[in-house]
């Protein structure tokens, strides 16, 4: 993970202390020995992360983390909080000003880079979604990234793993301003309650006596349904083996025993925006895919996704020896439909005539947009007569009941023809078997329109 980090301290000694540690595990060093330079240095570069002390000449850390995250330009930006302070009064202080975490001086270094690593996973997401929506703005297709958007505000589910009633209890309370939160001490419970149900976050307390947290933590990982759900683990205090064994297993954070309320909470929020951050990508990238292959008029999929999927299903129908349908039907005389209702009304026919295909072709069949009135339906392991067969039930199905037009209450009689063709030892390529089916329907259009033709074999 390469990222620049800016260290922001006015003692020298502890900005090569952090810078030291921070190169040793490849990161780029930015440094400022005071506030006002560390606002100019994020105005003018590109910044990740910021390690800010708080005891400052000028302006001291509190100011310069609420400017940071005041400025559209900055407030996307980390801020780490780096103290000799350590109570809970600053902690609450800090986190007001828009803190997003907190380190106490001494740093210890795996605090300090599970922490950085941990909230440079956070931005990497924010950063991605911050350039979905910039360009969904410019394609003006703002509601592309706002998938997932409204959980924002939503009360977080928090599922807690803990063996003891007393510390189920404090946890639950300092957590319930930000979360609701089921308490489970079986861990195995937990394992299946977190695999059925909706969680933002794990927290697994490691005070069992006669249970090893971290096979919890590895069988969440391991589960395709928990696989990207956030782990944070408590511990005692000097169990640094047991964290780094924690870290390695994709655990996202960690808390040392007895637990800060404030601290808890924290952690706890940052987590839970990962965890939204990473559902809205997931949600934007599930509907750009969509946008990409999907005919926005009818809903069916579109040519490029014919052009696409027709090539695997060709060259599984060829190694298996399976036949392979294909169907193109026209819609007759549509061109009249936009002359006389115009293309408010031929939108509304285009709906409808699709929505019949997709409530009469079988479900592994593949219908598509092809362009204008244009549409195919791909059929796998399908025979010339099962072909027929559907083809016939679909003209049926357009013929037999009439289209209303909403927007002006009429009523209108649409049939449309159909050219169908089958895979065959001599068609060795998708477009020959386009070919072949284009050349049915344009037959089919020529002697008479409102039928069925089969290509010649």
């Amino acid at each position: 993970m390469t990222a620049r980090i800016l260290v922001v301290d006015d003692i020298p000694a502890n900005v090569k202390l952090l810078e030291a540690r921070l190169l040793a595990e490849y990161f780029d060093v930015m440094t400022a020995a005071d506030g006002y330079t560390a606002l100019a240095i994020c105005e003018r570069n590109q910044v990740d992360l910021i390690l800010l002390d708080i005891m400052m000449p000028g302006i001291d850390g509190f100011e310069v983390c609420e400017r940071l995250k005041a400025s559209q330009k900055t407030a996307h930006i980390p801020v780490v909080m780096v103290t000799a302070l350590d109570q809970p009064t600053d902690r609450v202080r800090g986190l007001k000003a828009g803190a997003d975490d907190f380190l106490t001086k001494p740093v210890n270094d795996l605090q300090l880079i599970s922490r950085v690593k941990s909230l440079l996973r956070l931005k990497t997401l924010s950063d991605e979604l911050r350039i979905r929506a910039d360009t969904a703005h410019t394609m003006g297709i703002d509601d592309l990234t706002r998938a997932g958007e409204g959980r924002a505000d939503e009360t977080a589910q928090v599922l807690l793993v803990d063996g003891r009633a007393n510390s189920q209890e404090r946890i639950i309370k300092a957590l319930k301003p930000v979360a609701d939160v089921l308490a489970l001490s079986d861990p195995q419970a937990a394992l299946f309650e977190a695999a059925e149900s909706a969680f933002d976050l794990v927290i697994v307390n490691a005070n069992f006596d006669d249970y090893d947290p971290l096979r919890l933590c590895s069988q969440l990982r391991s589960l395709e349904r928990t696989r990207f759900l956030p782990i944070l683990i408590i511990t005692e205090q000097g169990a640094d083996n047991m964290v780094v064994r924690a870290l390695d297993l994709g655990v996202n954070d960690y808390i040392i025993r007895p637990v800060d309320p404030n601290e808890l909470v924290a952690r706890s929020l940052t987590q839970i925006r990962r965890k939204r951050y990473n559902d809205r990508l997931r949600a934007s990238v599930k509907q750009t895919i969509e946008l990409a292959v999907t005919d926005p008029l009818t809903g069916l999929y579109n040519r490029r996704y014919l052009d696409n999927h027709l090539n695997v299903l060709f060259n599984r129908s060829m190694a298996r020896g399976r036949p392979l349908s294909v169907l193109i039907t026209d819609i007759d005389r549509f061109k009249h439909v936009n002359d006389t209702y115009g293309h408010d009304g031929g939108d509304e026919v285009l709906r409808e005539f699709s929505s019949r295909v997709r409530s009469t072709i079988r479900g592994a069949d593949l219908a598509c947009r092809y362009g204008g009135e244009e549409f195919v339906v791909v059929m796998p392991d399908t025979s010339p007569e099962i072909a027929a067969a559907v083809a016939e039930r679909l003209r049926a199905a357009i013929e037999s009941a009439p289209f209303m037009l909403k927007h002006s209450g009429e009523a209108l009689n649409v049939t449309a023809s159909f050219g169908i063709a089958s895979r065959i030892a001599s068609v060795l390529t998708p477009g020959q078997l386009m070919k072949q089916a284009d050349l049915a329907l344009y037959e089919a259009k020529n002697t008479g329109r409102n039928r069925v033709v089969a290509a010649a074999v």
